[in-house]
This record gives structure tokens, C-alpha cells and sequence, in this order.
């Protein structure tokens, strides 16, 4: 998680929940969502990423209270403060480099308003937000283990899998066999594999480590857990997970033979899920 989102904001403390037995309260409470949001909006421009979120996530929050509260006929106006909330909340994590996190974070929102006004607002955030449709970034091309890195344009043509992934992830090495056993599946039609990582200045049992003892421990780690990559392309540096904007792994990541983002997923994914996904580009 981002550290803005790390930050805890105290909403509880700070918010006092109107009653919204009459139309004139529940308009109140309304507004003050809305200035909520209003000053987040004004924080996230001046890249004041902590009071935008602490703003932000109050607005958020005093809005699912409210409509949990409100009768059907008072809360037109605090449905659209949240959807407002939720679009400023998944701004604020792109702006601080989570951009899978906040597609995660409005994916989620998404289904739960399934049907409400604002169900066509989050999907047109989701669109902005997620690199799906876009060409995809480029690979960083500095240090990595194994064969050179090859560009984005250097792998068109192919179906190509960007499996991110750490050293300390467990749900990473739990998903390896998955991975190992499409690829092995799908390679003869076109499918390649990137799997970026990088340091974090740490090994094993969380112990301070050099860069250069962090990248033998990194080697350590892919021969033991994803043997599979050993003869793959593994990137290793912070700069591809900016350009990607992920901050949870595993991160998948796929693209289609021109190059375009098809599929961009935080978290793990079922063998059929994933197995569904490549199907489709080849």
C-alpha cells in the first residue's frame, strides 16, 4: 500500500454524523461532504498528498454512512458526493504512484454500486485510470538477472506476460507454478514472459542487507522458488514499477502482440483466470 494510504486520518474522530430524518439535514450533510471533497481536490492539485487524503477519505467514509442511514428519497446528492469521493480518493493514489491500487480500489467500488447513478461515473474513472487499451510502458533497461531486457517494440508480435513480484512475496512464489505452467503451455503460440522485481534493502527475515548482497539473495530466490526464470528476462529496479504504478504483487500484466495493455490485475489470479486472459490475445 502507498504511503498516503498508509496515513491514518482520524475520520472517526472528526466526523459527527448529522441525523438525516429530514430532507434539510440530509442536504446539511451533503455539504458537508461535497466541501470534503472540495478541499481534497484543492490539496491533491497543490500535491498536498496527505491532507487531500485525510480530506478525501473523511468525504468518503461520512458518505457511506450517510446513505446507510438515509431513506431512499434524501440521498441522490450523497450518492454523487461519493462517487465524487471515490474519483478523488483513486486520483490521489495515482498521484502518489498506485495506480494498481487505485484500479483495485475502484474495481471494488464499481461492484458495489452496481445499479446506483454513479455506477457509469466509476467505470469511466476505472477507463481513465487503468492502462488497459493504452500501449504499454516502457521497460526499464538497466540491471537485471538473465538475458538483456528486451523493449517493448523488440517483443510486438508476441503475447507478452509482466509477472511482478519480491523476493519476501509469498503469494508470488504460491502463484509461480501457475505461472510456470502457462508459460510452458502457451510459449509454442507466441506467449513471452518479462518478471520485473527490485531491492528493498533487506533479505530474509527482514535483515538489513547491502544492494549487492540483496541481488545475490534475489538470485537466491528465483533459482529456489521460480526456476523458470532463470533463462527469462528479470528487470530489477524501482523504475518499472513506477512506470506500471504498482505497489501490491503480484501485479499481472499483459499485453497484446501490437504492444497494447490488455490486462492489468493487482493480486493473485486463478490458473483458469489467467488461463482465460492469454487465450483471448492469442
Amino acid at each position: 500500500m502507498s504511503r498516503v494510504m498508509k496515513r491514518r486520518t482520524g475520520w472517526l474522530a472528526l466526523a459527527t454524523v448529522l441525523a438525516v430524518g429530514s430532507p434539510s439535514a440530509a442536504q446539511e450533510q451533503a455539504g458537508a461532504i461535497e466541501a470534503r471533497v472540495a478541499r481534497a481536490r484543492t490539496a491533491l492539485a497543490a500535491r498536498q498528498l496527505v491532507k487531500a487524503n485525510q480530506e478525501a477519505e473523511g468525504a468518503y467514509h461520512l458518505a457511506v454512512d450517510a446513505l446507510l442511514e438515509a431513506g431512499a428519497a434524501e440521498t441522490p446528492r450523497i450518492r454523487a458526493a461519493l462517487g465524487d469521493a471515490i474519483e478523488t480518493r483513486a486520483s490521489i493514489m495515482v498521484e502518489d504512484g498506485a495506480r494498481a491500487e487505485a484500479v483495485r480500489f475502484l474495481r471494488s467500488e464499481l461492484d458495489t454500486n452496481r445499479g446506483a447513478p454513479i455506477q457509469a461515473q466509476l467505470q469511466a474513472v476505472v477507463e481513465r485510470v487503468s492502462l488497459e487499451g493504452r500501449p504499454a510502458p516502457r521497460f526499464g533497461m538497466g540491471m537485471h538477472v538473465g538475458p538483456r531486457v528486451p523493449s517493448v517494440d523488440q517483443l510486438k508480435g508476441k503475447v507478452v506476460l509482466l509477472f511482478f513480484w519480491a523476493h519476501w512475496c509469498a503469494q508470488c512464489k504460491a502463484d509461480g507454478p501457475i505461472v510456470e505452467k502457462l508459460l510452458g503451455k502457451y510459449r509454442g503460440q507466441g506467449l513471452a514472459i518479462v518478471a520485473p522485481t527490485q531491492r528493498y534493502g533487506y533479505v530474509e527475515g527482514g535483515r538489513p542487507a547491502a544492494p549487492a548482497r540483496e541481488l545475490q539473495h534475489i538470485v537466491q530466490v528465483r533459482d529456489r522458488h521460480y526456476g523458470f526464470l532463470r533463462h527469462e528476462a528479470v528487470p530489477i529496479g524501482g523504475a518499472n514499477y513506477k512506470e506500471y504504478g504498482v505497489t501490491t504483487i503480484p501485479m499481472y500484466v499483459l499485453l497484446d502482440r501490437q504492444g497494447i495493455v490488455r490486462l492489468y490485475h493487482a493480486g493473485r489470479m486463478t490458473e483458469a483466470e489467467l488461463d482465460a486472459a492469454i487465450r483471448k490475445l492469442l
